[in-house]
């Protein structure tokens, strides 16, 4: 993601890879799937998703305001959310930002086409409407923050777990993951176009990726260990 990896980030693929082992291991079993999905291609799509993450494809190009008060703190954000933005204060005039609108390869594009062929194979309509609370969810909480991006709760995809426990337990893994994943990939999406632009911005702004991926991974991992008990 933007090019930049710091021990936080370190840190995180590590501990997703540490997940992934044992999760590869179920897989190997036959006892993990998602709805039409099968336990050697879901295990490739996880692993998709994670390396793919480290892509980014842009899309757009827009101005946005820097923060006065992001050349004191830019460090310490830096350190937060592992994203470069000392380097990349720089870029565009003093006060604004020539911002790059991207997309990421494993934190959007990768599921949104897991979610496509989930709903082209087998169609679920509790999932969309349960995919509009977490959009909403996602909307409202979500924040954009200045050098980095929209910054989006790591476990708010969950939300759609009990919904789905409620509606359709014996389908829970898939909705879960249809309607938590692709909440968060448009609520995402809504926050970048339309978050204030004279009021702050950032060099590099992502769909699905820097303060949004882990949110998108965690949801797909527990939704992935949730089929072991639903399926």
């Amino acid at each position: 993601m933007r090019g930049y990896t710091n021990s936080s980030e370190i840190r995180m693929y590590a501990a997703f890879v540490l997940i992934l082992l044992p999760t590869a291991a179920l897989c190997y079993k036959g006892q993990l799937s998602l709805g039409t999905i099968g336990p050697i291609s879901l295990i490739v799509i996880l692993f998709a998703i994670l390396a793919g993450s480290l892509a980014e494809i842009p899309f757009a190009k827009i101005r946005s305001r820097k923060p006065e008060q992001l050349f004191k703190y830019a460090p310490i954000l830096e350190d937060i959310y592992s994203v470069p933005i000392v380097k990349e204060l720089p870029i565009g005039k003093q006060r604004v930002f020539d911002t790059t609108l991207t997309i990421n390869l494993g934190g959007a594009i990768i599921p949104a086409l897991t979610i496509l062929y989930l709903l082209l194979t087998q169609p679920n309509n509790t999932a969309l409407e349960i995919m509009l609370i977490v959009i909403v969810a996602v909307t409202l909480l979500s924040e954009m923050m200045g050098g980095v991006g929209t910054i989006i709760h790591e476990y708010i995809g969950i939300i759609a777990l009990p919904f789905a426990l409620i509606v359709e337990p014996e389908n829970a893994a898939s909705i879960m993951f249809i309607a938590g994943v692709g909440g968060i990939l448009i609520g995402n999406a809504i926050s970048v176009a339309f978050f204030n632009k004279e009021r702050t911005g950032s060099a590099f702004i992502s769909i699905g990726g820097a303060g949004s991926f882990r949110s998108i991974y965690v949801t797909t991992i527990i939704a992935t260990l949730i089929s072991y008990f639903v399926a």
